[in-house]
């Protein structure tokens, strides 16, 4: 292979980690491999469905194209025959000069296929880890790093928020993290811009919501969540989001009297500080009064009892008053 063609590895293994990075590393990798092969074929198999033959056609030289980049998705579920041909490829393409196939292949990092990764890893292939982005720290780094390989900046808090609306949705958080590079030119990205672009998501705005409730801000809350409920966003939505508040409310609490520990809390230490300056305004049995308001809330949205409007009012008001308003 030549030297510009050696930027891609001739065999990848791309393991763990979360799966919208891996697919992007994947497809980061492929484009890699088509720069320096603009005829080759790019094939996409299945382990779990494919057999040797299949992968020993899609390396090989075809009447189309001397060259093939071949994405093989669940390595885990590899057969033995299988295994042994990627194996017999991987050695020899290391080592060979005019090689010009480039294999990229994705386990999910657990035990199954931990054979076959041990014989391909003697053989030469190059394992890259994908992140995981289960701690809220991790997903914060990402979504300043999103901004970084743009060039641009954002304030710490607003990135902070757009982890705590769309953490658990790495795609949707990748895409608003573009989206917001695109539409506005400011530098760094302020809080006060991220909020108010993210009113138009209806999981944002709930969070929005209860933000508000939770700052004591109780008649834009309300004002905010009755605009939400006329343009059609669940009330669960919106339950949801303030029981989330009220949940880490008591479980910092709990952690400060010594009931449980960090790791149970589930939320990063900037985050705790954060939860603890607002626990000052709070008591325990204000605090059982909010959870109480939650509950009787989303027996409402379930339909027993009368208008779920009315019960997430009513918990937007407890919430706002630090549970002195029942």
């Amino acid at each position: 292979m030549t030297q510009d063609q050696s930027a891609v590895w001739p065999f990848t293994i791309l393991t763990g980690g979360d799966a919208f990075l891996a697919d992007r590393a994947m497809r980061s990798l492929r484009d890699q491999a088509k720069a320096v092969r603009s005829q080759a074929e790019v094939v996409e198999l299945d382990a779990g469905q494919c057999d040797a033959y299949a992968f020993d056609e899609a390396i090989s030289p075809s009447l189309l194209s001397e060259a093939g980049v071949v994405l093989v998705n669940n390595l885990d579920d590899a057969r033995d025959a299988l295994g042994e041909a990627m194996v017999a490829f991987c050695a020899q393409a290391v080592k060979d000069p005019e090689s010009d196939s480039v294999v990229i292949c994705r386990h999910s990092g657990g035990n199954k296929g931990r054979r076959l990764l041990a014989a391909l890893d003697k053989a030469g292939a190059r394992k890259e880890q994908v992140p995981n982005l289960k701690r809220a720290d991790d997903k914060l780094g990402f979504v300043l790093d999103e901004f970084k390989r743009r060039g641009r900046r954002l304030e710490p808090q607003a990135a902070q928020l757009l982890v705590s609306v769309l953490g658990d949705r790495t795609a949707e958080l990748a895409a608003m993290c573009e989206q917001l590079c695109f539409d506005f030119d400011q530098d760094p990205l302020t809080l006060a811009v991220v909020q108010e672009y993210l009113t138009d998501d209806p999981q944002a705005g709930s969070f929005l919501i209860a933000e508000l409730a939770m700052g004591g801000n109780g008649a834009q809350a309300i004002v905010a969540m009755r605009e939400a409920l006329r343009q059609g966003v669940d009330a669960l939505a919106m339950i949801g989001a303030l029981a989330f508040k009220v949940r880490l409310l008591a479980k910092v609490a709990a952690l400060d009297a010594g009931k449980i520990d960090q790791s149970q809390v589930g939320a990063p230490p900037w985050q705790v500080r954060q939860v603890r300056r607002q626990l000052k305004s709070w008591t325990s049995s204000s605090l059982a009064r909010a959870i109480e308001a939650l509950a009787q809330a989303d027996e409402r949205r379930k339909g027993v009892g009368g208008d779920p409007g009315y019960a997430v009012e009513r918990a937007l008001r407890v919430v706002a008053s630090k549970g002195k308003e029942a």
